[in-house]
């Protein structure tokens, strides 16, 4: 950034200043969405370090998959919930891709994304995308690309518009977004023996993640594991 873009931008944030979505305080120059304080005490999950997580179990005997993590714990209460609210109904995704690529510098000493050859984000129905006008999956699956270096693809169709989870049960939901999903028939050939990772906003009771990862078993060789940007507590 140049000097007279730096003085810009400075100038902007005094007459229109930023706020940090968690605390609502003033971000400085060098806080692009998060302030430093909130971000440091995200309500990180490790799961990523467990064996068997809370997440994994979740699907355990519905749909074969290799390894899961969610980055932070959501709870509709806690002030982190605005970041998720941002980034999905306040035009924010380019926050989400800021913070899938900062969770991906932090994972990657795991080893959670050891072996993954291609990213795959959760797809909108064209009604759903044309009324929000993004998919924030898909900012988040560019985020951990720019660390990762790994191919976005976006491989799968939402096939009918089934309306929003958020305030439906956990059969509801199951039964919601059941036959919802398909593979693109031009995306078979690709992803063929490839380890996918299939990329959400948040995981609840499982359903949408479960009906998307049954669409892309249908490939052979497919192998699948789950990045979510946060979790509810499953335990």
């Amino acid at each position: 950034m140049n000097k007279l873009a730096e003085w810009g931008k400075a100038l902007a944030d005094v007459f229109m200043p930023r706020l940090c979505p968690v605390c609502g305080n003033a971000l400085v120059a060098d806080e692009p969405y998060i302030c430093r304080a909130c971000l440091a005490a995200l309500p990180r999950t490790h799961l990523e370090d467990i064996d068997f997580n809370t997440m994994e179990q979740l699907f355990a005997g519905k749909v074969p998959i290799e390894r899961a993590t969610g980055y932070f714990y959501y709870q509709k209460s806690s002030p982190y919930a605005q970041i998720l609210f941002d980034i999905k109904y306040r035009h924010c995704p380019e926050m989400g891709q800021w913070l899938t690529a900062h969770a991906a510098r932090d994972l990657r000493a795991s080893g959670f994304f050891d072996d993954v050859d291609v990213i795959v984000p959760v797809p909108l129905h064209p009604s759903k995308l044309a009324k929000r006008g993004y998919n924030q999956s898909d900012y988040l699956a560019r985020g951990l690309s720019q660390t990762l270096g790994l191919p976005v693809v976006n491989a799968l169709l939402s096939t009918h518009a089934h309306g929003s989870q958020t305030r439906r049960g956990a059969t509801d939901r199951w039964l919601n977004a059941q036959h919802a999903y398909a593979l693109r028939s031009s995306h078979g050939r690709q992803l063929a023996n490839k380890h996918i990772l299939l990329v959400d906003d948040v995981v609840t009771t499982g359903a949408t993640l479960e009906a998307c990862s049954h669409a892309l078993l249908t490939v052979a060789g497919v192998r699948v594991s789950l990045f979510t940007l946060a979790t509810a507590r499953l335990d």
